[in-house]
């Protein structure tokens, strides 16, 4: 990363952006297939293999609350996968204790059993490792910080390219 110079992007030249834009769509993409396979690995090396590492992610990020199956899609990134169906299978296994909402018997929550909470505690423990490490490997806040101020321009680019398509029209150029 360090001496790799980037260039100066203008609105004037719109081929440069265009590269730009491709180049951060694919390595968006890599990025996050390359991180659930660090994810499997982790995974490997503790013998868990009644979990894969999307159903892993999950359940960090269902952490100490109680979620529908709605809520917990809408809050994590789950690329291509069937959110419900993992579900079941950490119901299956022990991961998760699901009940129905005493306010509405359609509705299904779920919530970490022991089990469960014993791997959430392992992938908190393997994301304060891996920020160690990056701090080590000069991985700074800033330039991380930077990074997901562009994440987040992009997201709502997009989030604006969405809404127009829903509420019709072309978007502003």
């Amino acid at each position: 990363m360090h001496g790799e110079t980037t260039p100066n992007l203008t609105a004037a030249d719109p081929s440069v952006i265009k590269n730009e834009y491709l180049e951060a769509i694919k390595l968006i993409e890599r990025l996050h297939r390359q991180f659930l396979e660090v994810v499997k690995m982790e995974l490997d090396r503790k013998g868990i293999e009644d979990i894969n590492n999307i159903q892993a992610l999950i359940l960090f990020n269902i952490g100490s609350e109680e979620l529908t199956v709605g809520e917990l899609t809408n809050r994590g990134y789950y690329l291509g996968s069937n959110v419900s169906y993992n579900v079941r299978k950490m119901v299956e296994n022990g991961y998760l204790v699901q009940e129905r909402s005493a306010h509405d018997r359609r509705s299904i929550r779920v919530k970490l059993s022991d089990k469960g909470l014993e791997l959430c505690s392992f992938v908190s423990d393997m994301f304060d490792r891996h920020a160690a490490e990056l701090g080590e490997a000069d991985g700074s806040p800033e330039r991380l910080t930077e990074s997901s101020k562009t994440y987040r321009e992009l997201e709502r680019f997009w989030m604006g390219l969405l809404n127009f398509g829903i509420r019709g029209g072309i978007p502003p150029v």
